[in-house]
Order: structure tokens, then C-alpha cells, then sequence
């Protein structure tokens, strides 16, 4: 063995230590690859940062820009919102719709964007209608991935695969070229996990706090005199049409209904007292029908007036953009002991409170705060303001003594219709030119992009902060070191050592052991890593049996996907570990049962092609 194959070796041994241990965050991890590769000669300097301009990486990030855009507008959740129908039916069938309407969406748009998506609604839904989010969530994450291995675009190891595959001579694989393998796969993992969600564990008891959702805040809602829902029922109302929400009473000339039913007319200065989510909120802040309180817009008028004398002064000035700060009150703030109602007329330093969350506490339920005045309602320690300031009136509220200010919000406010056509008409034309092969999807991607920048449906600025860096710069340092293993001839090397030990062995059988192998070290590190580091031993395997190349690329690219046995190899089941009420054997019995199921039947379709 050379020497520089045992080099490439330590490389990649402690690569996959880093991965397990997570001692340092995938980035770094990745730029430590492109250091060490440079510094120990087993790459040039211009190919140890090649992985930034490599297509698979533009196009990985063209596609993120692109869920992006489609999360922002709306699309994602437009496209998922009719599922909240399908909770009436028994669990046996929600399971399997939704896996559906998951894979399906997952296809064509980022699997991550897809899940985080469907845990907001199956949160919503579970505590609406009282059944276990996780049994729903695993199908759903397991899902996502299953389909986006359909399609070429579905998700970056596919992307990863083709690209790795072609640098070493393969023909370039087809936007649809392996969808009927990948709906296979899928189809026999919505059977199996419809079966399965019967052992999948239960959400945990809540607490008193919990249960009746204190951990949301509470606001007033003012119907306005020129509302069009004047008149109308509370069911006819937007109040009505998102589950998440609850209506703890409405004030009407200063009588009180608790808990008000559906089927009462809304009239012209109803005040309507809320709980619920700070995404909630941002809907209501751009709704006409309704007004947060008087105070607010005095004061808003006010800041809008002096901003517009300093703008008519120095017409080059921007106007400073409104922020949206959760205060948490600790002991011995001056805060303390202040009503909403006398906390709204200070304005706390240029502040304004939109809504409070009470400390979670025994006392503080859902009929206790029902019965209370909300602008009555007293401060007190553990409680956090949301409050509503502008840029510059953020260091005056850092002067306040004993307050923490915890997280910044960005509100939510619903993209205009227009805006949501042109982003899915933009989805839609990328995906058809792709899938044409009128351009790449690189081309395709990219032109999406330039539509969406012309017809300002996405910022830069705001991409710039939203992009998962992590994904970018794991494949600008992964991709390489797959770069140094050719130069050194370190996957002739390992392919060799296949050769000898399967040497004699049938075709299906040295197929099947590169999908186990891949499968396995796909379960402990990055699946993008995997397909990096696997696709050319796989290749120089396939070629030493001089076997057709493209059943061992396919193996490869499914293998790498399915690692559902651990909740680490796939950025999703790591979202869901967090979410869910799962163990880790929750994913090592259930989704190692699936992949064993996987890893016979892939054996067997693909064998077909050799």
C-alpha cells in the first residue's frame, strides 16, 4: 500500500471520528478536509477548493433558494394546507395519506423544507384533535425521503451521485430515468409504516400549563368598523380556520363571553381575546378586518409621522424596519407588578407590547385566564413580553434593568397571491425543463432563480441568512476528498480488496453487499459524505466484475438515502428525534426492519439491469 493511500485512510478515519463524535459542526469539519488534503500534497490547491464551484454544489444551493422561496410565498404550505381534511379518518388511513402527500411534494422540493412543514400541521392537528403526532411524524420523515429519491432533483445525494458518477465517465442519468424503482421503494415503505405506527410510542402526558397551550401568547383582536366580517359567524371567520388558535372570550360593550361558540355574529368593536402562536399573530397584523389595539396604532402613526420628517430631510435615509423582541422578566425588574393596559401607554422605551406569555405555572390555566380582564393582567416574573419596536429603539430597551431579551422574531406576513403563482409557475417550469432536458438542472434551477429575483418573489438578503451554509460548505469538502482518493488511487485500491474477497461470488450478491455497505456507513455519517466517498468504489467494483456501471451508481444513490436505522444519517429523522417522543430503538427496530426490507427488494430490481 502506498503511502499516500495510508494518508488518505487517516483522512478519511478521522473524518468519519469527527462525524460520530461531533466534536466541531459539519462545516468546520469540511473545511478541516480542505486543509489537511492541501497541506498533506494528496490534492492541489485548486482542486482542494473545487467543491465550490462544482455543479452539484451551485446546484444544491440554487435548489435551497428556490424552497426557500417557495416556503416564504406560501407555495409549501398552500400546496399542504387541504391534508388538514384527511384528520377525520381512522389513523390506519391518515398514516398512509400523508406519507403520500409528503413524497409527493418531496420530489420536486426540498425533503427538510417539506418536514418542518408537516410537524407545524401535525402539531396542530394532534392537539386539535387529540391523537399522538408521533405516530405521524416518522412515516412522514421517512416518507420525504423515500420520495425524494423519485426524481433526479429530489434531493442532493441524488445530485451528488450523478455528478461524482460522470467526472469518472458515466453516462449522465435521467430526471425520471429510475422513478419506477424509487415508487417501488415508496410504495412498500407506506405499507410498512401504515402497519408499523401501531408500535410507534404515544405522546407523553402534558402538564396542566402544557395542555391548555400557556406556552403560547395571549392578544386582543378589535374588529374593525369597516370589517367585511361584520355580521358574519365566528366559523365563517379566519379565527375559525386555523385549528392552532384558541378563542378564550369576547368582550362586546363591556359584557363578557366566555369561551364564545362558533355561531356568534361578529360585530363592529368586538374585542376578541386569543391565544396562540407568534405566526398567528403576524396574520392578524396585516389583516384589515381587525386592529391589535388603539394604543398601537396611535403610536404607530406617531413613529410613521417622525420617520416621515426625517425622511422628507434626508431623502437618501431609509426608514428603520419594525422588530419583533420576546422580553423575559426577571426578578426585580421595575416591570413587575405593571398592567398590559399601563405598560402599552409608557411604551417602554419606544416598545410596544403586543402580547404576553405567562410563566408556566399550575395556576395560570385556560379558564383562570378567561375569567381575568387581559389588560388587567400583571407582570410578573418568568413572563415575556412580545414586543414590537423599531431598529433603532433597540439599544434603549437593552437599558432596562432585569430583563432578558431572548429571541428575535421574524413575522410572517402572507405573500400576495400574485406572488404565490409566480413561484409555483417558477417550480413548475424548472422542473419541466429539467425533466425535458431542455436545459440542467443546474441551467433550470438557475433560471428560476433570475424569474424570481426580476419578479422580487425572493431577497438576497434574506437568502443570505437563510441558506443551510452547513450542506454548502460539507460538499465543497467532501467532494475533494473523493478528488484525492482518485489521485491516489485509493477506490482502485479498496475496489481491489472487494475483488479478492468476492472474487467467485455472483453478480446480485457483490450488488447487495455495496448497498449494505453503503447503507451502513450511511447510517453514521452524512449521506451526502456517503455517496461522495462510495460512488467510486462502487463504479471501480462494478468495472472489475465488468459489470454494467449504472445498477451499482443506483445502488449507491438509493443505499445512501435509506438510512432510516438511526436518527442521524438523514437531516429529517434528525428533526423529528428532537420532536417526536422517540428512542433511539424506535429507529433501530422500525426503520432497520424497513431497511433490511429495502436493501432485499433493491437487490433484487436492480439486479435486473446487470
Amino acid at each position: 500500500m502506498d503511502f499516500e493511500i495510508i494518508l488518505v485512510f487517516i483522512v478519511l478515519g478521522v473524518t468519519v471520528l469527527l462525524f460520530l463524535t461531533e466534536w466541531f459542526p459539519i462545516d468546520k469539519i469540511a473545511f478541516l478536509i480542505i486543509v489537511s488534503l492541501v497541506l498533506l500534497g494528496l490534492t492541489k490547491p485548486e482542486e482542494a477548493i473545487s467543491g465550490f464551484a462544482d455543479p452539484a454544489t451551485i446546484t444544491v444551493l440554487s435548489l435551497m433558494i428556490i424552497a426557500i422561496s417557495l416556503e416564504d410565498n406560501g407555495v409549501i404550505e398552500w400546496l399542504t394546507n387541504g391534508i388538514r381534511k384527511v384528520s377525520i379518518l381512522p389513523l390506519i388511513f391518515i398514516v398512509p395519506t400523508f406519507m403520500f402527500i409528503s413524497a409527493s411534494i418531496s420530489a420536486f422540493i426540498s425533503t427538510t423544507a417539506v418536514v418542518i412543514i408537516f410537524i407545524k400541521i401535525v402539531s396542530q392537528l394532534s392537539a386539535k384533535y387529540k391523537f399522538s403526532s408521533s405516530k405521524l411524524l416518522m412515516p412522514i420523515s421517512f416518507a420525504g425521503i423515500l420520495g425524494g429519491s423519485c426524481t433526479l432533483m429530489g434531493t442532493s445525494t441524488n445530485l451528488i451521485v450523478n455528478s461524482v458518477s460522470q467526472k469518472l465517465g458515466a453516462e449522465k442519468l435521467g430526471f425520471f430515468e429510475f422513478t419506477g424503482f424509487g415508487l417501488v421503494f415508496l410504495l412498500i415503505g407506506i405499507i410498512f409504516m401504515a402497519i408499523a405506527s401501531r408500535w410507534l410510542p404515544k405522546d407523553k402526558n402534558q402538564g396542566v400549563a402544557d395542555g391548555y397551550g400557556i406556552q403560547e401568547f395571549i392578544f386582543t383582536l378589535t374588529v374593525t368598523d369597516t370589517s367585511d366580517l361584520i355580521g358574519q359567524r365566528l366559523s365563517e371567520t379566519l379565527l375559525e380556520d386555523n385549528p392552532e388558535l384558541s378563542i378564550l372570550k369576547l368582550i362586546r360593550n363591556r359584557n363578557v363571553i366566555n369561551a364564545p361558540g362558533k355561531y356568534i355574529d361578529l360585530k363592529a368593536g368586538d374585542h376578541i381575546v386569543i391565544m396562540g402562536s407568534v405566526d398567528d399573530l403576524a396574520k392578524f397584523l396585516e389583516a384589515d378586518d381587525f386592529i391589535l389595539h388603539d394604543d398601537r396604532n396611535r403610536a404607530s402613526e406617531e413613529l410613521k409621522e417622525a420617520n416621515e420628517v426625517e425622511s422628507n430631510s434626508d431623502e437618501e435615509k431609509e426608514l428603520s424596519p419594525m422588530r419583533y423582541i420576546e422580553l423575559l422578566i426577571l426578578p426585580g425588574s421595575n416591570l413587575i407588578g405593571q398592567t398590559l393596559r399601563r405598560l402599552r401607554k409608557t411604551l417602554l422605551q419606544g416598545a410596544y407590547p403586543l402580547a404576553i406569555q405567562k410563566r408556566k405555572n399550575i395556576r395560570n390555566t385556560k379558564e383562570r385566564l378567561i375569567r381575568k380582564d387581559i389588560n388587567a393582567i400583571r407582570v410578573k416574573p418568568g413572563d415575556r413580553l412580545l414586543l414590537e419596536l423599531q431598529d433603532g429603539s433597540m439599544r434603549d430597551l437593552e437599558e432596562i434593568e432585569n430583563v432578558a431579551i431572548l429571541n428575535e422574531h421574524d413575522l410572517k406576513v402572507s405573500a400576495p397571491l400574485h406572488k404565490k403563482y409566480i413561484t409555483l409557475f417558477t417550480l413548475l417550469a424548472v422542473i419541466g425543463l429539467a425533466s425535458s432536458g431542455l436545459l440542467s438542472i443546474l441551467s433550470s434551477s438557475l433560471t428560476g432563480i433570475g424569474i424570481l429575483l426580476l419578479t422580487n418573489c425572493i431577497s438576497l438578503e434574506k437568502i443570505y441568512h437563510r441558506v443551510n451554509w452547513q450542506i454548502i460548505f460539507l460538499l465543497a469538502g467532501m467532494i475533494p476528498l473523493g478528488i484525492a482518493m482518485n489521485n491516489t488511487g485509493t477506490d482502485v485500491w479498496i475496489s481491489d480488496q472487494f475483488l479478492n474477497i468476492l472474487k467467485g461470488q455472483a453478480p446480485i450478491m457483490v450488488l447487495g453487499l455495496i448497498f449494505l455497505f453503503t447503507m451502513l456507513l450511511s447510517g453514521t455519517i452524512s449521506n451526502n459524505a456517503t455517496a461522495i466517498i462510495m460512488t467510486p468504489i462502487a463504479m471501480s467494483v462494478g468495472a472489475g466484475f465488468d459489470l454494467p456501471l449504472k445498477p451499482f451508481i443506483l445502488a449507491v444513490m438509493f443505499a445512501a438515502n435509506f438510512s432510516f436505522f438511526t436518527p442521524v444519517g438523514y437531516q429529517t429523522n434528525t428533526l423529528i428525534y428532537g420532536t417526536g417522543n422517540y428512542k433511539f430503538r424506535h429507529f433501530l427496530i422500525i426503520g432497520g426492519i424497513l431497511s433490511i426490507i429495502l436493501l432485499i427488494v433493491g437487490t433484487l430490481l436492480l439486479s435486473t439491469l446487470l
